[in-house]
């Protein structure tokens, strides 16, 4: 069979040309991807500063510094429990440069909130777990004058809507963390919500609110410091950094369990290999020796699970606390 020397010539060039094409394509992509991040980071934080996320934000941000060489940006957007700063990132481009730090509060949205203009697992994807606490009961000394958590209930319980907590924001953890207490410890106390965990906090220090639900990080170092008490952790076990807290389970409440988490998403449409670059940077961080000594502090966790096992987790939750709005009756508008 005869073949034309001039025309394959040709077209191996072609070919040449072609595969060449391809590999600095290819490299070009891989160049952008390798590259994040090339410019400053803006972190979004859905509530003021001061509360539980800033407690975990900030020190990620200063590591994230150390290990890239950029700038983690906190962008606090407080509002309507979590759901302003939420919206915003929803709608943010998705290219690894705007991250969305949320948590416990949005899976409790959609159940209580039915005009939102975002969808948690629709709008966004799940990168990582970022740090997982459990809720304490804290109270201020000053308002409420008990020595346990035995003293606190019979005060609480013959004195019905005297006293009062504060919250994040209706329809936030803190919130339903409330509200599932007084459900199951047969209970009433009025509901004070604020713009954020911070706010709350501060009154709860300066007595303008009686008692608070609130994640034991932004709470430790009151804690600590004696400005506030705490008379349980909500749980079946005591948190280790606090071992003289009794747990929900000692003190008569076995199905108290409520743990305020915060979880890292990138809005929908963020590159597959950039959402891996971001999930790296982030296990990283989770293995450095500061960020483990500061959850250590704040008696958190690190999340270990898979971008896929984070956004199943994140799907339960929507589920479980779906159950615990209706059986309170809540809903907001």
């Amino acid at each position: 069979m005869n073949r034309n020397p001039s025309r394959i010539q040709r077209r191996d060039v072609l070919l040449g040309a072609a595969a060449a094409g391809l590999g600095l394509a290819s490299g070009s992509s891989w160049a952008q991807v390798s590259a994040w991040p090339a410019k400053p980071v803006n972190l979004v934080v859905p509530f003021p500063a001061g509360g539980g996320t800033d407690t975990f934000a900030r020190p990620l941000a200063a590591q994230f510094a150390k290990t890239t060489g950029k700038t983690l940006v906190i962008d606090n957007r407080g509002g309507a429990g979590g759901n302003v700063g939420a919206s915003f990132a929803a709608k943010a481009p998705g290219d690894g440069y705007t991250l969305f730090m949320g948590g416990a509060h949005h899976v409790i949205a959609p159940s209580v909130y039915p005009k939102l203009d975002y969808d948690l697992e629709k709008d966004f994807v799940p990168l990582a777990l970022l740090a997982s606490v459990p809720q304490v009961l804290v109270v201020n000394p000053k308002n409420m004058p008990v020595k346990d958590f035995r003293e606190f209930l019979a005060l609480v319980r013959a004195n019905p809507a005297k006293f009062n907590y504060g919250s994040a924001g209706s329809g936030s953890s803190h919130h339903l963390a409330g509200e599932l207490f007084k459900i199951q410890s047969k209970t009433f106390i009025t509901h004070i919500p604020y713009r954020g965990a911070g706010p709350a906090l501060a009154d709860l220090v300066g007595g303008q609110v009686d008692m608070m639900f609130d994640g034991l990080g932004s709470s430790a170092g009151h804690i600590k410091g004696g400005r506030i008490k705490a008379l349980m952790v909500a749980g079946a076990k005591r948190n280790p950094a606090f071992p003289d807290v009794p747990c929900a389970a000692e003190v008569g409440l076995p199905d108290y369990t409520v743990t305020t988490w915060y979880g890292l998403w990138t809005p929908k449409g963020t590159p597959a290999d950039v959402q891996a670059r971001i999930v790296e940077e982030v296990r990283k961080l989770g293995q450095s020796e500061e960020i483990k000594t500061i959850w250590a502090g704040n008696g958190a966790e690190f999340g270990t699970q898979s971008p896929q096992d984070f956004g199943k987790m994140v799907s339960g939750e929507v589920k479980r606390w779906a159950q615990v709005v209706k059986a309170a009756g809540v809903k907001l508008d």
